[in-house]
């Protein structure tokens, strides 16, 4: 791993947390596909060697108890989930290297050999522990099998993870009013022997593996939390016989009286185990299929396998948020304790909700990847809208009518429009296309500055200023020959009007390579308009910046228009479905929602936002009184030199100018700050942040740090009472 700006010398692998084979994907749960695919394209446009790769997740609980419920195997339910995948991903253009699933042979004997080296290593032991026992039905009952209280948050929780409060994982044991979920017995605990795997060992390196780690800046700061609260460690191995076999053999003997001996033969390794194994598994899979002259898979993943770069590639982990721990802090560990390269990024993607509300697979409110593409829509505005309707951690509302706003907008109106008049215009008057020598220097300037923020984007981690750097540059296109107005000088100046439809070809030739990441068929089909040579799919951003081949065939346009009409109709059909599956589940006497997770996606019928309880601490109206909160108007914005978070404002605050450092740099375009009204705690102690000093406060609301401001005119200085 390095951290010099992409791209490096080094093999990089792109990876997107495997979807649990249990279940049909909805559009919540292509945010992170979409954003891996779009990131590891954007990867390759730069000129690195990229291997982006997934797969299902075959084991655990989840599909355990889904497939008893079916009346069939968990090998034959999940490996019938994993084909689903396999072919509906293709369709969405998510196009992986190599996709996988952690039953297959490669990943089970890696996983074995990495359990091993832990063992060998000392890293693993044995423990007593309480796990959750039905005593009617006569099992004891792992992870999904259980639920009951979170005993951090108090929120109602499943035996792994409090999905509904706090998000945080759960050890056996810890649940509290625990109940089997198969039979709605209560459950007791009962005292059993597992093995162990000493996360706390590891908390120093896990510190300041944080402070090296590049990505998103929730996946920096979640886990800063769990360890400053002090990192338990973590058991490893499940009373099942769906999943990895606990490598061995041996027989674990309970060291305390009344405590129940397990045979290792009978216990499988915890999912979490044998998941994150599968992107070393699927890589390898991938360079034994191109052969390692292609790509070096341990080259990439081990430290040592490589002379040139002995800590191994550029590892890129592009996740779900409610899955940062286990990529944060239980696999960084375990690459560190058997010599593997730590990751470079972890990019953690927030939510999707549906008009509001979280999506629900028991309700039917959601849309599913497969009648989105039933609808007759492409998927590449889908992808665009994913990718770029607000930054990658932050949580994305999806609504026919919004969709379609940013579909016709941008893309038909600024993208679209600039590309099918430019190209009419030339193929109509040049049969060859148009000729000049280069395009002029400013429109030159231009798609060098686009080719620049399309490397700022990679290396910001910025699946959203993609997007931006193409409609910015189709905009710029717009404004170029509304401006120059060519249909006016063919006939008087027929010179100055080929140069300027050359110029405008220029542009749509770099919009071709600069758009693939995230329009992929769409700039294919543009580079076969340009009558470009071989695949836009093979091109570097080097030829954004070269001459158009010139040889144009009659343009048609890219993107369709979405008619109010049609938006009616899909609400009133979705509407629909969601009444008569409600109407359903109020007949059905069990009631019993399904799991909504998959690679991040949130539990049933969220909100899917962390609210923290409300303080039962109050303060009189006389301290808040000394409060000085005052409303301000941000000047300037400008990054600070080493840190990450950090901008340093200059803001007036009516009165006087104050500089303030606010932790925004990976939240908010830098750029957009100045003139944006904020309100500022203005009374709080100075303090000196990498050597600048600090005079207030901003305020803002959550992890994403959303500004607060006035509704309407109170200028710079004014008080909030």
């Amino acid at each position: 791993m390095s951290h010099d700006d992409f791209p490096t010398d080094r093999p990089a692998v792109v990876t997107c947390g495997l979807p649990y084979a249990n279940g049909d994907l909805h559009i919540g749960h292509l945010r992170t596909y979409v954003g891996g695919d779009a990131y590891s394209r954007a990867l390759e446009r730069l000129g690195q060697e990229t291997a982006f790769v997934s797969g299902s997740d075959m084991h655990g609980t989840p599909v355990a108890v889904n497939a008893e419920q079916e009346g069939v195997s968990p090998e034959a339910f999940a490996l019938d989930w994993h084909e689903r995948y396999a072919e509906t991903f293709p369709k969405f253009n998510v196009e992986f290297d190599n996709y996988g699933h952690t039953h297959d042979e490669t990943n089970t004997a890696l996983t074995r050999e990495l359990v091993r080296d832990l063992d060998d290593a000392g890293h693993l032991y044995e423990k007593e522990i309480m796990v959750a026992y039905d005593p009617v039905d006569d099992q004891y009952l792992p992870d999904r099998y259980v639920e009951g209280t979170c005993p951090y948050c108090g929120a109602h929780a499943r035996g792994d993870e409090c999905d509904e409060g706090c998000q945080r994982h759960l050890e056996p044991g810890e649940i509290e009013d625990p109940e089997s979920t198969i039979t709605g017995n209560p459950a007791e605990y009962r005292e059993r022997t597992h093995k162990f795997f000493a996360v706390s060992e590891f908390a120093d390196y896990l510190s300041e593996f944080l402070d090296r780690l590049e990505g998103t800046a929730n996946a920096r700061n979640q886990p800063r939390e769990w360890i400053e609260q002090g990192l338990q460690d973590w058991c490893i191995t499940r009373d099942m016989d769906w999943g990895v076999d606990y490598p061995g053999g041996e027989t674990t003997e309970s060291s305390q009286e009344g405590g129940e001996a397990a045979d290792s033969q009978d216990l499988v390794l915890y999912v979490w185990v044998d998941a994150p194994i599968e992107y070393v598994a699927s890589t390898k899979q991938y360079a034994e299929r191109v052969g390692p002259e292609a790509f070096d898979w341990e080259a990439a993943w081990k430290e040592g396998a490589s002379d040139a770069h002995p800590e191994g590639g550029e590892i890129v982990h592009v996740i779900g948020r409610d899955i940062i721990q286990h990529h944060t802090i239980f696999w960084p560990a375990m690459l560190e304790a058997t010599d593997h390269a730590e990751p470079r990024a972890v990019m953690a993607s927030g939510f999707v909700t549906l008009g509001g509300k979280g999506f629900s697979t028991s309700r039917d409110r959601a849309v599913w990847a497969d009648e989105y593409l039933d609808e007759g829509f492409h998927p590449d505005p889908l992808r665009y809208y994913l990718a770029t309707n607000g930054g990658f951690q932050q949580d994305v509302d999806f609504s026919w009518e919004k969709f379609a706003e940013r579909v016709n907008t941008e893309l038909v109106g600024t993208v679209g429009n600039f590309l099918y008049r430019s190209l009419l215009f030339a193929h109509r008057n040049y049969d060859d296309g148009p000729d000049a020598d280069a395009p002029s220097d400013d429109v030159a300037a231009r798609i060098d500055e686009a080719v620049e923020d399309v490397a700022a984007a990679v290396n910001d981690y910025s699946v959203r200023a993609l997007g931006d750097a193409v409609t910015d540059l189709a905009r710029f296109g717009n404004e170029y020959i509304q401006r120059s107005e060519p249909w006016k000088l063919v006939d008087e100046e027929p010179d100055e009007a080929e140069r300027v439809i050359y110029d405008c070809v220029a542009l749509a030739k770099a919009i071709a390579v600069l758009f693939e990441p995230l329009a992929p068929e769409k700039s294919e089909r543009l580079w076969d308009q340009l009558g470009e040579p071989g695949s836009v799919h093979d091109a570097t951003v080097e030829a954004a910046g070269e001459a158009p081949a010139g040889d144009l065939s009659e343009p048609t346009e890219l993107f369709e228009q979405i008619e109010d009409e049609r938006v009616e109709a899909l609400n009133e059909k979705l509407d629909a479905r969601v009444a008569e599956s409600e109407s359903d589940r109020d007949d059905d006497s069990d009631g019993d929602d399904d799991s909504d997770e998959q690679n991040g996606g949130a539990s049933d019928d969220t909100d899917m936002t962390d609210i923290e309880p409300l303080s039962d601490d109050r303060i009189s109206f006389d301290e808040f009184q000394e409060l000085d909160i005052r409303v301000g108007r941000i000047e300037e914005a400008d990054g600070i030199d080493g840190a990450d978070d950090l901008v340093r404002l200059t803001v007036d605050l009516g009165a006087e100018t104050r500089t303030i450092v606010a932790g925004l740099k990976q939240l908010h375009d830098v750029d957009d700050l100045p003139d944006a009204k904020v309100i500022v705690l203005a009374n709080l102690e100075k303090a000196e942040l990498f050597g600048v000093e600090s005079n207030g406060m901003v305020l803002a609301a959550g992890e994403e740090a959303d500004l607060l401001t006035t509704y309407e005119d109170a200028g710079p200085g004014t008080k909030v009472k």
